[in-house]
């Protein structure tokens, strides 16, 4: 086995199209004849006028002609000058032998390079598809589709799906993947020896299926070679320790759209730039010095009013040492995200927050390798007819509101207290719940303004004054909690509105909708201030930075985009999933982000570089509708269609193989029930049926199912209490 050969730095790039061949895939061995030349041979005149037939009816747009020309001809180059190299090999027949040499390549390959080489099939199959139907060979085209489609329909089943209905040229304009993919490159991330031994095989076998891999290489992708680091997660050392990495799965810089996770301004690799080409700023925001003087004069008095317990710290230092945590350079400016005067409301609000950081449940790490327990609080409704859409608790922990498929909200007091109006109604006796009604279609997201609790009942009110709906009406509603009613119907999305968050602090609003656009929208404005505009599908789940600088929308499309919120420009695109996008959240650090599909995965990513820091599977098929993170950002909890709580170590290091069972089975990845619970609900560890809980990594912490109830909504409270909400499916 021969070495790469040498290289200007660890990492290259290898862009295929037009220009000339790069990274060491050998020129086309063709003929080719310089102006005013005559050539030598009738053999190769027949050759040169052949070409130029084919170049006039392409031109003309006779592609019926052409390829009928194409089949007739057997066209062949001629290597290094000798005699014709005959091939029958054209239409389905060619394209098969290619890829079945490419096939056969990577499973007789050693075991360390194949989960890399793998990736190439993919994009193989598919060009070679596209072309054949490009070039009417439809026959051909369904035979080969429907023997190869196997291999990729649990990894791309979508896709699959879509191309499995083209069948002639006149499909190809009107299917938005096969668009997608003519007129993207797709972009693959390899390790330099694979790389250059692949193309050393390619060469050997150019008449037997080789040129037309390299064609397709050229063509229709970008190659990215790199080194291969001793600490990387596929390294030889990681694969002798056991860890086997995403055989199976994309790597998050993988795809199309052609992108580098970092880059996403230009699509030109830099192999001299870091990951982090756009430099984040993921520090807090920064505080009112006003506010800031206020928060410290009413927590000197509370400390004043109240005696210390032992080994509690008083409420200005918890203050001041969370100030100091917080550092002052890498935050944003104010003038920036403008927010209004701070208010007697705000200063009570900062206080309480202090209050429950100082009293939380404190969840810093694990301990003796155990993961932190958690608690639990689970409503659970009744009588729902599968008409809840969605579900939102208040920030004070007093309120939680449904979205109806009827087109109204229902909200109810969580201890049972009745719902009071700043406008007297007589006609009605005081009850525990409210209907809102006004849009003209199902609700599907609601969201509460930011609160807190208030135990001054004396002081400023601080409970959540606000609660913002979004419907398939294409409106969002801005209702009052004080006075029951519709105070602004705020109009733009030219399709129904999926889903909207407040911002951390108010005031702002992020919205996505079907149109494939996300808003940012701000009470006081009846239009919105800015459209962020970049996915191929639907925005289906929307998320603020915690420092209000930043917002993320997840897709239909598979990915994940991190906006600036002023500037509007896309600073991230994170890709990897498997399924559409279901959930965001991103950490209370503002370090991480937190991204869950359909297919029941959840990836990590670090917002600094831009890359996948781990995935975490244990979910069932269906979506994982709800993530939150604690206060500490070390734990997140995760909830939904497979009617489980699922409790999560952010910090713990593994990956995929560690999910293998300790009496060496290998558990199914399709689906992902508990068998066996413990008395918190989790799966016992050790034993063989735990190895049954399909596809659970191992940095689960512990599981909580329902019985016939999908949770729409799981929220860490500032305490780090979770609650969870879900209405109850009886079985049918």
């Amino acid at each position: 086995m021969s070495g790469p050969p040498p290289g200007p730095g660890p990492v290259r790039s290898m862009s295929v199209g037009n220009g000339p061949p790069s990274a060491g895939l050998p020129p086309h061995n063709g003929m080719q004849s310089q102006q005013g030349s005559i050539p030598a041979t009738g053999a190769q005149s027949q050759q040169n006028l052949n070409q130029i037939v084919l170049e006039y009816l392409s031109k003309k747009g006779y592609v019926r002609t052409e390829a009928m020309l194409r089949k007739e001809s057997d066209m062949t180059p001629v290597a290094n000058g000798g005699p014709m190299v005959q091939s029958n090999d054209v239409g389905g027949a060619k394209y098969t032998k290619a890829f079945d040499l490419l096939r056969n390549y990577i499973d007789d390959n050693l075991e360390l390079y194949r989960p890399e080489l793998r990736k190439l099939l993919w994009p193989v199959f598919v060009y070679s598809f596209l072309d054949l139907v490009r070039d009417y060979y439809t026959k051909d085209a369904e035979s080969y589709f429907a023997t190869n489609k196997v291999l990729f329909e649990r990894d791309h089943e979508d896709d699959v799906k879509t191309l499995g209905a083209i069948r002639l040229p006149t499909h190809l304009p009107d299917s938005r993947v096969a668009k997608l993919y003519m007129e993207n490159k797709y972009r693959l991330t390899i390790t330099l020896m694979p790389f250059y031994n692949l193309v050393q095989f390619l060469e050997n076998k150019m008449w037997d299926g080789g040129q037309v891999v390299m064609d397709i290489t050229r063509e229709h992708m970008t190659i990215i070679t790199v080194d291969r680091a001793i600490t990387a997660e596929k390294s030889i050392a990681a694969i002798l320790a056991g860890r086997q990495g995403d055989d199976d799965l994309p790597a998050e810089d993988e795809g199309i759209p052609g992108h580098n996770p970092g880059h996403p301004l230009t699509q030109r690799h830099d192999p001299d730039a870091d990951a982090a080409r756009i430099r984040l700023t993921l520090g807090a925001y920064p505080q009112d010095p006003d506010l800031l003087e206020d928060v410290r004069a009413t927590l000197q008095e509370e400390d004043a009013k109240s005696d210390l317990r032992p080994g509690q710290i008083s409420l200005l230092e918890e203050y001041e040492q969370r100030i100091k945590r917080e550092p002052t350079d890498d935050g944003p400016s104010r003038d920036i995200i403008p927010l209004p005067p701070s208010l007697a409301r705000d200063v009570s609000m900062e206080v309480q927050k202090v209050v429950e950081h100082r009293d939380r449940y404190k969840m810093e790490g694990r301990t003796g390798g155990v993961g932190p327990a958690v608690s639990i609080t689970m409503y659970t409704f009744h009588n729902t007819y599968d008409s809840i859409n969605c579900i939102d608790f208040s920030g004070d922990n007093q309120l939680v509101a449904a979205g109806m498929a009827e087109s109204y909200i229902r909200v109810w007091s969580l201890d049972g207290k009745p719902l009071t109006s700043m406008i007297p109604d007589t006609s009605t006796p005081p009850s525990s719940s409210r209907r809102l009604v006004g849009h003209a279609g199902p609700v599907y997201a609601v969201s509460f303004s930011p609160a807190t609790a208030n135990p001054d009942p004396n002081g400023p009110p601080t409970h959540a004054q606000y609660l913002l709906s979004a419907s398939e009406d294409k409106t969002i509603r801005l209702w009052s909690l004080e006075m029951w009613t519709c105070l602004v119907a705020y109009r733009g999305h030219d399709n129904p509105v999926w889903d909207l968050q407040w911002g951390p602090y108010g005031h702002y609003f992020l919205t996505g909708s079907n149109d494939r656009t996300a808003r940012l929208w701000s009470t006081d404005h009846i239009e919105p201030l800015r459209i962020y505009v970049g996915h191929d599908n639907d925005v289906d789940c929307v998320a603020f930075h915690p420092n209000n600088l930043y917002v993320f929308t997840g897709s239909c499309d598979r990915t994940v985009r991190m906006w600036h919120i002023s500037g509007g420009n896309c600073l991230r695109l994170f890709t990897g999933h498997t399924g559409n996008i279901t959930a965001i959240a991103c950490s209370p650090d503002g370090r991480t982000l937190a991204t869950a599909d359909e297919s029941g995965s959840i990836i990590l990513w670090t917002l600094e570089t831009g890359r996948r820091k781990k995935r975490m599977r244990g979910h069932g098929k269906g979506g994982i509708w709800s993530l939150s993170w604690s206060v500490e950002s070390t734990v997140l909890v995760s909830a939904g269609a497979d009617k489980t709580v699922r409790v999560w170590d952010a910090l713990q290091e593994t990956n995929e193989s560690a999910s293998k069972a300790a009496d060496g089975s290998v558990p199914n990845k399709a689906d992902g029930a508990l068998t066996t619970k413990g008395a918190a609900g989790a799966s016992v560890p050790g034993t063989k049926k735990a190895a049954k809980e399909a596809g659970v990594s191992a940095d689960q912490i512990s599981a909580f199912p329902t019985k016939d109830s999908p949770i729409y909504k799981v929220m860490f409270t500032r305490m780090n209490l979770i609650l969870a909400g879900g209405a109850y499916l009886p079985p049918k």
